[in-house]
Parts: structure tokens; C-alpha cells; sequence
């Protein structure tokens, strides 16, 4: 009998990508010990943002889904608006943005008041689990955090990144260095 060992990085790649799929899908998912005699994924590319340590489970053990607040969809409404607009450091608007700026402007056109800064919004609101996101919800990344999103729903949110790219909507999965994932409404 011959055995193939499959390394680790490819079996959190793999779990990744298998990750990524479901919740594009719609399917909740929920932290589980990893089976032994679980199919991997095949044909499917790496996620650097999704924890390793996550299995897809049945939707009925996750969260249900629940409409955002009226405050949270004021505020991916003004985001979503703002699209195409330029990066601009320290920007608040309404001629540019940077990350926390485009966040903080749109949360305050909801009547929520946030920190300006992405570090400081990272300790706002209540933290959630990543798989439970909602659009609404402020999506961190790196540590020490230094960027900021809103997420729009569908594994979608809107973020200012980076000189020279408008505001713009991006799959969350494609940032790296995902940090955490915080509800303020």
C-alpha cells in the first residue's frame, strides 16, 4: 500500500478555497474538528484570509441570516456610493477616502459615531466570528491593524486601499492578513 502525504500548506489552502466556495454559496459555516475521511476540494484556489481550523458544516448550525440594521445598510449604501472616488490619505470626503475615512464618513451618514482611525476601529462595537459577517460589518486586517472594509454581503466588501485605487468593491478573501471582523450597528 502506498500512502501520499499531503503537506500542511496545501491542506490549509485547500480547506481555504473549500471555504471561500461555501460562503460565496451562502452556506453557514462553523468551526469543527477537521474528519480525517473528509473529501478535499479539488480544482480550487488557494484563500489566504480563511482560518485553517474551519470545516464546512450544515447551514442550520451556523447563524441565521439576518438583515442588516437600518444603520449598517445606510452605511454600505453611502459607501457603495462612493465608488470610483480616489484614495486620499486622511480623506473623510467627499472628494477621496482612505480605508478608516471611507468607513467613518459612511457610518456617520447612519448617525453612528466611530473612531477615525482603523486601529482605533477595530476596538468599536462587538467582535463576531468571520463567518458570521453581515453587510455592515467593519472587516480588519493585519496586525497590528492597519486597514478596514465594510463588508456588502455575498464575501463582498467595499474598502479605499491604496494610492492610485478608487474606492472599489473586492472579494474579502482576496485580502490578506485578515484580522477580525467587528459589528458597531
Amino acid at each position: 500500500m502506498t500512502t501520499t502525504r499531503t503537506s500542511t500548506i496545501t491542506r490549509r489552502s485547500l480547506r481555504g478555497a473549500a471555504l471561500a466556495l461555501l460562503t460565496g454559496a451562502g452556506i453557514a459555516v462553523t468551526p469543527l474538528t477537521a474528519s480525517a475521511s473528509a473529501p478535499a476540494p479539488a480544482d480550487s484556489a488557494p484563500v489566504a484570509s480563511a482560518p485553517a481550523s474551519f470545516t464546512a458544516a450544515p447551514a442550520s448550525y451556523g447563524p441565521a441570516p439576518v438583515a442588516p440594521s437600518h444603520a449598517a445598510q445606510v452605511a454600505v449604501d453611502t459607501a457603495l456610493a462612493q465608488q470610483g472616488k480616489p484614495y486620499q490619505w486622511g480623506g473623510t470626503g467627499p472628494g477621496g477616502f482612505d480605508c478608516s475615512g471611507l468607513t467613518y464618513s459612511s457610518y456617520r451618514a447612519a448617525g453612528v459615531n466611530l473612531p477615525r482611525t482603523s486601529s482605533a476601529q477595530s476596538t468599536a462595537g462587538h467582535q463576531i466570528p468571520w463567518y458570521a459577517m453581515q453587510p455592515g460589518d467593519l472587516i480588519f486586517f493585519y496586525s497590528p491593524v492597519s486597514h478596514v472594509g465594510i463588508a456588502i454581503g455575498n464575501g463582498l466588501m467595499v474598502h479605499s486601499s491604496s494610492y492610485g485605487n478608487p474606492v472599489s468593491v473586492v472579494r474579502v478573501d482576496s485580502m490578506p492578513g485578515y484580522h477580525s471582523t467587528r459589528r458597531v450597528a
